[in-house]
């Protein structure tokens, strides 16, 4: 969100503006009723992959995932395309595809959209949810003994990197390419069902930075275990080499103050933890038997999750 404008929007002058600008959540959300609320997000990028379908999957995915980081379902999207006038059609027909893909696997419908001409092609959706205003989640909320669940692998960014520097093996980046195409969808399903009360999706901010937001929103310290930590397939070998995005080192900027790293990690280790991703995962604090109960529930769909810290008395982040 723009926070230079926090001060020209309080929610405080709209009372049905549950989510605005005066907290860094994932999505506005709006009371239509005592039984329902709206939550809108918007989100686009040039491309992170260079098949123009996986392209419109991913981006499409990343813009769904903020609706399910509040707790909600997907009502319909609009298109956002900045498209290249040279562009060929069946490159375009192909993001469109994958993002209509991806909507439609939301249980949701493209309803339209709007594009410009750009140099640089970028695609993305604003998308519209639902949720009962009592079961939104936000970035607040965490309680000392939670257990920390994060349900995707990191080190998207590295990775992508790897790709744009012609460095990655294909095996590599089509894991990461089916990661970010992965939908947050049944991870919000099951936290809501368990009564998780906060969540928030991992991308641009890196894991500490995304964790940093919850842990001052919650006035709780958020400790994470190294070894706990899944990581994608090749994203250990590219860190150790420092094939990193240059938003990593802008990440580790704005967390250090407020972040204790165990002595015994590697600068490139160090780094890892503030890679970008794209299209990451959820991460949330549930009580410790809802956390496994999590898992559990999450493999026998078919997905992982892993509990990889916990919520602590205290502030700020702490990595052993």
């Amino acid at each position: 969100m723009l926070r230079p404008l926090q001060d020209k929007f309080k929610p405080s002058a709209f009372p049905d503006l549950i989510v605005g600008l005066g907290e860094p959540d994932d999505a506005a959300v709006f009371r239509l009723s005592e039984e329902q609320a709206v939550i809108q997000t918007v989100d686009f990028f040039p491309p992170v992959v260079d098949d123009p379908y996986y392209f419109g999957a991913i981006a499409a995915a990343n813009a769904l995932s903020d609706i399910y980081a509040m707790g909600g379902d997907v009502l319909f999207a609009l298109n956002l395309c900045a498209f290249p006038e040279d562009l060929p059609g069946e490159v375009i027909s192909e993001i469109l595809r994958g993002g209509a893909d991806k909507v439609a696997e939301a249980g949701a419908a493209i309803a339209g959209g709007h594009s410009v001409r750009d140099k640089e092609p970028k695609y993305g959706l604003s998308v519209t949810g639902l949720i009962h205003p009592a079961q939104i989640l936000t970035k607040r909320g965490g309680q000392a003994g939670d257990k920390l669940v994060l349900t995707k692998p990191l080190g998207v960014g590295v990775i992508t990197t790897a790709l744009k520097r012609e460095q990655a093996d294909a095996a590599d980046v089509d894991g990461a390419t089916q990661s970010m195409a992965r939908l947050n969808r049944n991870a919000a399903k099951i936290a809501r069902a368990l009564g998780a009360v906060s969540a928030t999706d991992i991308t641009g901010f890196g894991l500490l930075g995304h964790a940093l937001e919850m842990a001052l929103a919650s006035q709780k310290q958020f400790a994470f275990f190294w070894d706990a930590l899944p990581f994608l397939p090749g994203a250990l070998g590219y860190a150790e080499r420092w094939i990193f995005p240059g938003g990593a080192e802008a990440n580790q900027t704005t967390a250090n103050p407020h972040t204790q790293l165990a002595p015994r990690l590697a600068d490139w280790q160090r780094m890892l933890l503030f890679d970008p991703e794209t299209s990451g995962g959820l991460l949330i604090p549930l009580p410790a038997s809802q956390a496994n109960t999590f898992v559990e529930q999450m493999s026998a769909l078919g997905e992982d999750a892993w509990i990889v810290g916990e919520v602590r008395d205290g502030s700020g982040l702490v990595v052993n």
